[in-house]
């Protein structure tokens, strides 16, 4: 079984966006941080979504396959997802994956502000 070693931290930003501050791993044992950092701001009206990977130390294929998820279900609550902070390697990634076609990536937290 795979520890959890991720903390995310869930801040509004404005009414209507929440951030997720990511710290750690987002691996298979990340979901249930993950889902429930997603419901707190989702449930406090959050519209947009941004995920902070400045703070991401390593994700896997199943970190990949969460941010799957939840996109699933921010579309299902017509949601938008935004990241930022991805390394290099990261943003190669979400390219490879094509998750680039649908969660916006930008360079910094006042770049995902600037486009909403």
């Amino acid at each position: 079984m795979l520890a959890v070693n991720v903390s995310i931290g869930v801040r509004k930003a404005t009414e209507k966006v929440s951030i997720l501050d990511i710290q750690g791993e987002i691996n298979a044992a990340a979901e249930s941080k993950l889902m429930e950092a997603y419901t707190q701001a989702s449930n406090a009206g959050s519209k947009i979504i941004v995920l902070n990977f400045t703070r991401l130390e390593y994700m896997n294929s199943s970190g990949i396959g969460l941010l799957v998820t939840l996109l699933i279900r921010v579309k299902r609550q017509n949601q938008k997802l935004v990241a930022f902070g991805l390394s290099d390697h990261y943003r190669s990634i979400f390219e490879l994956t094509r998750l680039n076609e649908v969660i916006t990536i930008v360079a910094s937290e006042a770049d995902a502000l600037a486009t909403l």
